[in-house]
């Protein structure tokens, strides 16, 4: 009896040591992860910063570019500055693509076209004294549909992809970069957009103060400024995906919107310094622009995804996603012909940035509830 109390006695003793063994160590993990988040938080909201203040360079030096190029302020924003603050979307869904997750690679692209809209409606709204819409050339209409046109195609092939794909890249893609460069020679073949910039470059030269800046100094800057971006961008996605995983929401919603928003800042900061330098034509343009170099992301992510067309594996949520930036670019297109239109006053004026803000809400949150 003595014998079988001490086994007994000797079992509890051992189960009791592994389960107090088993809580510190769950208690050190802990710590440890918490350390990590924390961590994570600090590197996000440094690499934002850095990010914020590169595109504010990067703003400057695009702006001294395109006044002393024959670019002009459309171009300048379309190409060069739309190309640039493009880069930590890029980062973001090449990185996806190698962890085998093209929901964010897809979404991440789409997201950060329907948050670049809000920052047009949003700054149009904030400096609706400026008239922004107003002032520019309707040479940005054909960018506008251009976009909508692209966007309309890709909210088909996500619809009905065809599985079908050459070397691996969906055929879709193809007929995206075809209908991608059509529609940039339509854009710079504008002889409308050649004059009014030139024009509005003459008028504008003594206002700019770039004018301590040279054409050397200024390319220099905008390399060196977009590099940083992509290094930061790169710091940014990866620390923000570390916070949004912890919170247990879908990849499409997280590439939507947290992933999206982060790298999206860089034309945040670019849209303010444009109009604030009344350069309403690379303020727009710059928004424009990113969201159709954005959709070539899409291209270079089918092309690095080995499993087929990337398009073909992704969540039946990010369709909510394609519809809500089609619509959003409709309202911005029928913004910019009304602000022009003798229906336009001071105090209607804004309405269709109005709209585009609350439908940004609305679609936010039928996203929310399907994640």
């Amino acid at each position: 009896m003595q014998d079988l109390f001490m086994k007994r006695f000797q079992v509890n003793m051992e189960m009791f040591h592994k389960e107090v063994c088993f809580c510190v160590g769950q208690t050190e993990f802990a710590g440890r992860y918490k350390e990590k988040i924390i961590m994570m938080y600090v590197v996000f909201i440094l690499a934002a910063l850095i990010t914020i203040y590169s595109a504010v360079k990067l703003s400057s030096f695009a702006d001294v570019i395109g006044e002393r190029t024959k670019l002009g302020g459309m171009m300048a924003g379309t190409i060069l500055l739309a190309g640039a603050t493009s880069l930590p979307e890029v980062t973001t869904s090449l990185t996806a693509i190698s962890l085998n997750n093209p929901d964010i690679a897809v979404s991440n692209v789409l997201g950060s076209n329907l948050f670049n809209l809000l920052i047009l409606a949003v700054a149009d709204v904030y400096f609706r004294r400026k008239q922004m819409f107003s002032n520019i050339g309707l040479d940005h209409l054909m960018t506008g549909f251009v976009n909508f046109g692209l966007m309309a195609f890709v909210f088909i092939a996500v619809l009905f992809p065809t599985g079908y794909h050459f070397f691996n890249i969906g055929v879709e893609m193809y007929l995206l970069v075809l209908f991608y460069t059509v529609g940039m020679k339509m854009i710079s073949s504008s002889s409308q957009a050649n004059k009014i910039e030139a024009e509005a470059a003459a008028a504008a030269e003594s206002s700019y103060h770039t004018g301590a800046i040279s054409l050397k100094k200024a390319k220099f800057g905008f390399a060196l400024s977009a590099l940083i971006i992509f290094i930061a961008g790169s710091a940014l996605t990866v620390s923000g995906d570390a916070i949004a995983a912890a919170t247990g929401l879908s990849s499409s919603f997280i590439g939507t919107f947290l992933i999206a928003g982060a790298t999206s800042l860089p034309e945040v900061v670019t849209v303010i310094v444009a109009v604030q330098l009344a350069n309403y034509h690379m303020a727009v343009g710059n928004i424009l622009g990113s969201n159709m170099f954005n959709l070539l992301i899409l291209v270079l992510s089918d092309f690095f995804y080995r499993s087929g067309p990337v398009l073909s594996f992704v969540a039946p949520v990010v369709l909510i996603t394609a519809a809500a930036v089609i619509i959003l670019n409709l309202v911005i297109l029928a913004g910019m012909i009304f602000a022009q239109s003798k229906m336009s006053n001071t105090y209607n004026y804004f309405l269709p940035s109005v709209i585009v803000i609350v439908f940004y809400f609305i679609s936010s949150y039928f996203l929310w509830t399907l994640s």
